[in-house]
């Protein structure tokens, strides 16, 4: 009989908590989906910058300069959690962050400052991924290990859903085109938002807010916490001092070792596409708000869809299978991409005869894009998934938080390098397609260590298996 995906420990009380831990994904994806990938970020690189370009390497810039922030402080956080125990205190702290910061979003008109908007962003993705630390460290406490894999995959997948759904919401009744004033549904925006002053897409940084307050809930109140351990103060010199025992301790693991440069080197290219993907749309088409929403919910379905797929793949094949396979799909999305240009794609090779039909999409090229894109759409989340649920069958309960630090530090320990390499190629060509296909280098090298990396990474200690 095949097990239920929210089979764990016994309890149903454990199931409850997986259902919180795994409503974390819906209620934190939507920062990602509207804000930074296919709404505010396409807004700010289009209409705040004087030039796409300067946009866009602006962009690029405040990713790499969070990124930077989150790589350093991700291990010392989450080894001062495993000597506090408790995780929810420190979501709840970084939510408020991350939450003040969104709401300040909205003031990001055109024509003001970029600096401020850039500040805000900056500080609502530090929090935002430090709270995912301490959510993820939660889960091999939670999941017995036959069952992470599909929980990590449908914890992603609901993620998605959540994205999608607010997606939705924003392209068909609050960001309406400055052209004609209208929503995609071809309505009045709500709140009597201002298209021409861009408020529907200023409005996401506030509705992630909201978003994010509500749906976060169910971890607090039905997701159980670790035991109170040290006080904070006694904790940080326990847990710099662990941090220094595993940073040593790591390199001796070389299976995980292995594991973690080769997370660092592919998730630094998956965190530029898919940041960096929706406003490079937007310069290479011209895509307006309606546009780059539409293909940003074309995305998320399939993305449900291949979390979906992969849940159950994860469980059949391994995590490791998993992330190699998406990994190649991913190379294989971007090369087309990036040569995809009017009257042509894949470099000029498959040519693309045929004018402009109008309306949505309406070029060959656009349409390739498309296509291109459901790729990227069914691998981004199981390549993400998978890899957490790799980490997290490698490693015991005990010294989850400390490694799912380093976890995120190897996903963060050079994120600012992927869109630093695009800004700058971007800005010293004049091209963002050059820019963009610099994310293939990252892609085949996290990949080529990959594949001679032992699965899972280690054996966790204490365990029998």
């Amino acid at each position: 009989m095949t097990a239920s995906p929210l089979t764990s420990k016994t309890t149903a009380s454990t199931k409850s908590g997986i259902w919180g831990w795994m409503l974390f994904d819906w209620a934190a994806q939507p920062f990602f989906t509207v804000v930074t990938t296919f709404i505010f970020g396409p807004y700010f690189v289009s209409r705040m910058a004087s030039d796409p370009a300067v946009g866009q390497a602006a962009w690029g810039y405040a990713i790499a300069v969070s990124g930077l922030f989150i790589a350093v402080l991700s291990p010392v956080l989450g080894s001062i959690a495993d000597a506090t125990g408790r995780r929810k205190p420190w979501i709840a702290f970084f939510a408020v962050i991350k939450i003040t910061c969104l709401l300040m979003l909205w003031f990001a008109a055109p024509g003001s400052g970029l600096i401020m908007p850039l500040i805000f962003f900056s500080l609502a993705s530090i929090a935002a991924e430090f709270s995912i630390v301490f959510n993820d460290s939660m889960m091999p406490r939670l999941v017995a290990p036959k069952d992470i894999g599909r929980i990590s995959n449908i914890a992603w997948g609901l993620g998605y859903l959540g994205g999608m759904i607010a997606l939705i919401f924003v392209v068909a009744f609050m960001a309406g085109s400055p052209e004609t004033g209208k929503t995609m549904l071809g309505l009045q925006p709500i709140f009597g938002l201002d298209p021409s002053a861009g408020e529907g897409d200023r409005a996401t940084g506030p509705l992630a807010a909201l978003w994010y307050l509500v749906f976060v809930l169910p971890m607090f109140f039905f997701t159980p916490d670790g035991a109170r351990g040290l006080p904070i103060r006694p904790a940080i010199a326990s847990g710099l001092a662990r941090l220094r025992s595993t940073l040593a301790e790591v390199r001796q693991r070389t299976g995980i070792l292995r594991f973690l440069v080769g997370r660092m080197i592919y998730q630094d290219g998956v965190n530029a596409l898919v940041v960096l993907g929706g406003a490079f749309a937007a310069t290479m088409f011209g895509w307006a708000t309606a546009e780059i929403g539409i293909f940003g919910i074309i995305l998320n379905v399939v993305a449900i869809f291949g979390c979906l797929a992969a849940s159950r793949l994860d469980t059949m094949l391994g995590s490791k299978t998993v992330v190699v396979v998406s990994l190649i799909v991913l190379v294989i999305a971007t090369i087309g991409i990036v040569s995809t240009g009017p009257g042509y794609t894949l470099f000029g090779f498959i040519p693309l005869p045929g004018a402009d039909s109008g309306g949505l999409f309406g070029t060959p090229a656009e349409k390739a894009y498309i296509c291109f894109g459901l790729l990227i759409g069914v691998a981004f989340g199981p390549v993400q998934a998978s890899s957490r649920s790799y980490m997290a069958r490698s490693v015991s309960v005990e010294e989850a938080g400390r490694y799912f630090g380093i976890y995120a530090l190897s996903g963060r320990a050079t994120s600012f390098l992927a869109p630093l390499l695009v800004a700058t190629v971007t800005a010293l060509s004049g091209s963002p397609r050059l820019g963009m296909a610099t994310i293939i280098v990252f892609l085949l090298g996290g990949l080529a260590i990959l594949v001679r990396t032992p699965y899972p990474a280690a054996i966790p200690r204490g365990s029998s298996n």
